[in-house]
C-alpha cells in the first residue's frame, strides 16, 4: 500500500489520459490515430505506465490487444477520474445566479417519447441559457459515454446491468416482423410464423439472446430467422433502409413502422399476438459532478417521468399510445 499511494503522488495524468484512449482501442496504431501522436510514443508510454504500476495493463501478444485484470481494473477508476478532472473547468464557468451550462444527451436512435418532447420545450422555456446536444449511438455506447462522465444521461434500451449506473423505466414498445415491397411474402394475408422460415433477415447488433433485444432474438429464433442474416446495424434507421429495401425480414418497434405500413411501404409478419416487449430507460452516473443545466434537467426529467403513469408512457400493440394525450409536464 505505501508503493501504491507513492505512485498515486507521482501519477503523471497525461499517461492516464493516453491508456484510457488505449483501452478505448483497438490496437496502438489506432489510438496513435486518435490521439494525432506517433505510434512509438504511445507504445512508449503504456510502458512507462506499466513500470509504473508495476503491472501488465494491455495483452499485446499477436493477434491480441486485451486489458488484463489490472488493466480492467486501472480503466474503471481512470474513466471515472478523468472525466471528473475534464469537468473542473465547465463547473467553475457556470457558477452564476442564472441557470446555464451545456446538457449533453445521449440515446439510442429513434427513441420515440412524447414525453421527452415535451419536456424538452418545458426545459427550454424555463432555462433558456441552457444549451442541448442529442448524440445518437447504440445503446451500449450511450451507457459508455454516460459512465465515463461524457455525456450527462442517456435514453437507451439496456438490460440495467451495469452497476455504476442509476435507471428510470420512460416507456415500452413492442416490436414486430416486417418486410419490403420487394419481399415474397409482402402483401400476404394469413401467414404463419413458420412461413418465415429459411428467409433471409435484417438484425440489430445487439439482437442477440445475451443482449438487450433478447426478447426480439427469441422470436427471430423460433421463425428460423437466425441462419440467414444478411445485414446489421446498430441503428433503427440503417435496419428500417435495409428492411424497406427488401434484404431481409427486419424487426422494428410497431409504432416506428406504423406510418410504413399504412403508407404500404413495409408489410406486418407473424406474431401478430404477444410481440415482444422492450423497455426504454433514462440512464445517468449518481457520481456525476453535474453543472446546474444537468442538475436541473435530469431532476425535471425523473420528476416528469414519476407524474406519468407507465399506461401513458407505453405503445400497445398496434404502435399508439395506451391512455389519453401526453399532458404538459415541468
Amino acid at each position: 500500500m505505501p508503493a501504491l499511494n507513492r505512485h498515486s503522488r507521482q501519477m503523471d495524468w497525461n499517461l492516464l489520459h493516453t491508456f484510457v484512449v488505449l483501452a478505448d482501442s483497438d490496437s496502438i496504431t489506432d489510438a496513435a490515430e486518435r490521439l494525432g501522436r506517433r505510434q512509438p510514443t504511445i507504445s512508449s508510454a503504456l510502458n512507462r505506465l506499466e513500470r509504473q504500476l508495476g503491472r501488465k495493463l494491455i495483452d499485446r501478444s499477436p493477434g491480441r490487444f486485451e486489458l488484463t485484470s489490472a488493466g480492467r481494473l486501472l480503466y474503471q477508476e481512470a474513466v471515472d477520474i478523468y472525466g471528473a478532472v475534464g469537468r473542473l473547468g465547465t463547473l467553475m464557468r457556470e457558477v452564476t445566479d442564472e441557470v446555464r451550462g451545456h446538457v449533453r444527451i445521449v440515446m439510442a436512435s429513434h427513441v420515440i417519447c412524447p414525453l421527452f418532447d415535451t419536456f424538452l420545450e418545458t426545459f427550454h422555456k424555463r432555462y433558456p441559457a441552457a444549451t442541448l446536444s442529442l448524440d445518437v449511438m447504440s445503446s451500449a455506447a450511450a451507457q459508455a459515454e454516460t459512465r465515463a462522465r461524457r455525456a450527462s444521461l442517456a435514453l437507451c434500451l439496456t438490460d440495467c446491468s451495469d452497476a455504476a449506473l442509476t435507471y428510470v423505466h420512460i416507456y415500452r414498445e413492442f416490436f414486430g416482423l416486417f418486410c419490403g415491397p420487394s419481399h415474397s411474402l409482402f402483401g400476404r394475408e394469413g401467414l404463419e410464423l413458420s412461413d418465415l422460415r429459411g428467409h433471409s433477415s435484417v438484425s440489430f447488433a445487439t439482437d442477440r439472446l445475451d443482449d438487450v433485444l433478447r426478447p426480439v432474438a427469441l422470436v427471430r429464433a423460433e421463425a428460423g430467422l437466425d441462419q440467414r442474416i444478411v445485414a446489421t446495424s446498430s441503428h433503427l434507421e440503417e435496419v428500417r433502409r435495409a428492411t424497406l429495401s427488401g434484404l431481409g425480414i427486419g424487426a422494428l418497434p410497431l409504432h416506428v413502422a406504423k406510418r410504413d405500413v399504412d403508407e404500404d411501404l413495409l408489410w406486418r409478419l407473424p406474431p401478430y399476438v404477444d410481440p415482444p416487449m422492450i423497455d426504454v430507460h433514462l440512464a445517468y452516473n449518481p457520481r456525476a459532478r453535474l453543472n446546474r443545466a444537468e442538475q436541473a434537467f435530469r431532476d425535471g426529467f425523473v420528476e416528469a417521468i414519476a407524474a406519468t403513469p407507465l399506461a401513458e408512457r407505453t405503445y400497445d400493440g398496434s404502435g399508439s399510445l395506451h391512455g389519453p394525450r401526453m399532458r404538459d409536464v415541468g
